[in-house]
């Protein structure tokens, strides 16, 4: 640019840009200043701090003003840092390998992180690396080669000392890949039988078939439930927790009791095994093992009059409630085995259940649910906490590592680096998975949109004004406990008058909800077809109103609430499965799960709940295995309504937990806006308005078929 033909080339507004640009530059970073006052700008010595400079906050604030920074190639500048993690023991031996070293992931056992350096690809060890940081110079001579190096980089590197850390913690960094230190994601490689281990965990359902079902098992296993048997026993027996988090309904209760049966021939597995299971569940898992495992005995720790004398064997089944009353003196018994069903009642680890069950020790925790995140990671970091403790960290550091950026979606790096961590220990199959469950027969999923009635309409209308303007002079926990008031209120006036203005004896009933009148055409043609129903609502109010009005027509029918007694729950399972009452009433969350009552071809959600997943279960007590006929299930929507605009969201929610994400539900909403918040109550009213004396009913067409493929289509009523 300033000499001869050449600058003459660029022509004279090559100078003129140049020098503008050097000046901007100078004001950025000083030492260049002299430059302006050079003749001919094209060099300048720099000494090392300057050099150091341009490495860092210089080189940075330059390219930010538009100025970039290069060096030559031939210079190694990039240090690059990664931790090995193994076993001690193995350093040193053929291919890592030390046959009589400790116990890998014994409880007292502590692995190595051993820190591994390297400079523009190549090597560097130890002593190396201190000579680099010793000279405290950006550009220092390394085997006959100039390397260009951030004295900052070198001098966090050094303090990288080499350390032990617990097994679990090792683990996890192997199983990701990658770990924090300083707040910066390092790579994490494994080394010895901390390799060999992380090949055999990578794939929960690989490796060699074990000796398949065993013998006392009185049940055949299929394919895919000696493939889960395999895994658990393959983890339990390394010592590793493990969440069976399959569908309701694939057997997760014969693969556990064959667990317990494989594990009883092992000395150093064998014991009996505690099943902490909601108090609607233990007469299930009563049954089954008499059924599956006949001979082994089986008590339940439940009652007033409970009792642990000589357990030394079998199974002990409890319930969430006793357990956390009588923690202790279940923590005194040498358990084989702890298993905790419906895992989903410890996913807050905060709550007394969750901390009570950490105290009961036990050679194998064994997790089992269907729903491993309900609402947020949270709950998943809990469950395998427990399982696995120390695998995911403190929950602190998960949930600004991965649960955050993975709720957010603004990592999809952070989601593939938690599926590689979780996979091992949790195996996840769905009944829509091919070969899982061909026998299962078709599921129709339905919407059925029904219209207000003008009493509800009139209800509903003047809820959202009134609740609306308090919730605008309302801010902080009054203003949120507002919005949940606002909610409730809108899904009863949409069940019924009846629930929401609290009417007590025998309220007139009929023409007063759409909704009614469509269930009380859709048990019409269900019963007249020989069919048996399962009706869900969240409130035990509409179930009771439910039972009286279906009683006055002479429709047969019972309910089952959460202050049923254990033995009327399987009194009434069994008469429902027998077929003597075709209608069977029931609160989601009290017989959401465990129950088996695949006698119903007909799933009726009355109202919706803020989670697709509790809804999900609840069909499956009717979508399971042992079920030959073909499902219908109709969930019943106030038109224009909030239902309408929840309907909405929890098709998005449902899609996020299928990739485990978490979800937003009541809690959420709450945080609307005033004008989001109205936007979401606000009536709007079907073509046609409302009706006098009642619904308009029609159902709309189009439901979404379930997630996956499960054959489902979309219908009409269903006549």
């Amino acid at each position: 640019v300033w000499s001869g033909a050449a600058g003459a080339a660029f022509g004279a507004w090559a100078r003129r840009d140049a020098l503008l640009t050097l000046r901007r530059a100078a004001r950025v970073w000083p030492a260049l200043s002299p430059l302006l006052s050079a003749a001919v700008p094209d060099a300048l010595e720099l000494d090392d701090e300057e050099i150091a400079e341009l490495l860092g906050d210089a080189g940075r604030a330059l390219a930010q003003s538009g100025v970039e920074v290069h060096w030559p190639r031939s210079l190694a500048r990039t240090l690059t840092t990664r931790a090995v993690a193994g076993h001690p023991a193995d350093r040193g031996t053929p291919d890592g390998r030390a046959s009589r070293a400790p116990s890998l992931l014994s409880a007292d056992a502590l692995l190595s992180f051993d820190w591994r350096f390297a400079l523009g690809g190549v090597p560097v060890d130890r002593a190396e690396l201190d000579r680099i940081a010793e000279a405290g110079r950006p550009l220092v001579r390394l085997r006959d080669r100039w390397v260009l190096v951030d004295p900052e980089e070198v001098r966090r590197a050094r303090e990288r000392r080499d350390r032990l850390i617990p097994p679990m913690e090792a683990l996890g960094a192997v199983l990701a890949g990658t770990t924090e230190v300083d707040g910066r994601p390092v790579e994490v490689e494994a080394s010895g039988r901390l390799r060999e281990l992380r090949d055999v965990l990578a794939d929960p359902e690989g490796g060699p078939r074990e000796a398949g079902q065993p013998a006392a098992l009185a049940a055949t296993l299929r394919d895919y439930q000696l493939r889960g048997l395999d895994w658990l026993h393959r983890m339990t027996s390394l010592g590793l927790g493990a969440c069976l988090a399959d569908d309701m309904g694939l057997g997760k209760t014969v693969t556990l009791i064959a667990l317990h049966l494989r594990r009883r021939s092992d000395p150093a597995s064998a014991g009996p095994t505690l099943v902490v299971c909601p108090t609607s569940l233990m007469g299930n898992w009563q049954r089954e093992i008499e059924r599956f495992a006949p001979g082994t005995p089986v008590r339940r720790f439940h009652g007033p009059h409970r009792a642990l004398d000589n357990v030394t064997d079998g199974f002990v089944l409890t319930t969430y409630g006793t357990m956390r009353l009588d923690a202790g003196r279940l923590a005194r018994v040498d358990w084989g085995m702890v298993v905790a069903d419906e895992a989903q009642h410890v996913k807050n680890p905060y709550s007394a259940t969750a901390r009570r069950l950490r105290t009961i020790g036990g050679r194998a925790r064994v997790a089992l649910t269907g729903t491993p995140v309900e609402n947020n990671l949270t709950e998943l970091w809990a469950i395998l906490d427990w399982t696995t403790p120390g695998l995911l960290g403190r929950l602190g550091t998960f949930r600004g590592r991965y649960a955050q950026a993975v709720e957010g979606g603004a990592d999809p790096a952070a989601a593939e680096r938690l599926s590689r961590l979780v996979r091992p220990f949790l195996l996840r199959r769905r009944k829509s998975d091919p070969g899982i469950a061909p026998e299962l027969p078709p599921k129709t999923e339905t919407d059925r949109a029904v219209a207000l009635t003008k009493e509800q309409a009139g209800l509903y209308e003047a809820v959202v004004r009134e609740t609306l303007a308090a919730i605008a002079e309302a801010d902080g926990m009054e203003r949120r406990g507002l919005v949940v008031t606002l909610l409730t209120a809108l899904k009863q006036i949409c069940n019924h008058p009846a629930q929401y203005l609290k009417e007590e004896g025998a309220p007139r009933l009929a023409g007063r909800s759409g909704k009614l009148e469509l269930l009380d055409e859709l048990l019409e043609t269900i019963l007249s077809e020989g069919a048996g129903v399962l009706v869900f609502t969240q409130y035990v109010r509409m179930a009771r109103l439910l039972a009286g009005h279906l009683a006055a027509r002479g429709v047969r029918a019972q309910l089952l609430h959460g202050g049923t007694p254990v033995g009327e729950r399987e009194a009434m399972v069994r008469r429902f499965q027998d077929g003597e009452v075709p209608v069977f009433l029931l609160s989601l969350k009290a017989a959401g799960t465990g129950l088996n009552l695949t006698r119903a071809e007909h799933v009726v959600h009355y109202d919706r709940w803020w989670n697709p997943a509790v809804e999900a279960q609840a069909t499956d007590r009717a979508y399971r295995i042992g079920q030959t006929r073909p499902v219908q299930v109709h969930r019943l929507i106030a038109e224009g309504t909030v239902e309408d605009r929840i309907a909405e969201m929890l098709a998005r929610k449902r899609r996020l937990a299928d990739a485990v994400l978490g979800g937003a539900g009541e809690a959420a909403l709450t945080e609307l806006t005033d004008a989001e918040l109205a936007e979401l109550v606000r009536l709007r009213a079907p073509d046609g308005g409302y009706d006098e004396d009642g619904a308009r009913g029609e159902p709309r067409d189009g439901g979404a078929a379930p997630e996956g493929g499960e054959n489902g289509t979309s219908g009409g009523r269903g006549r």
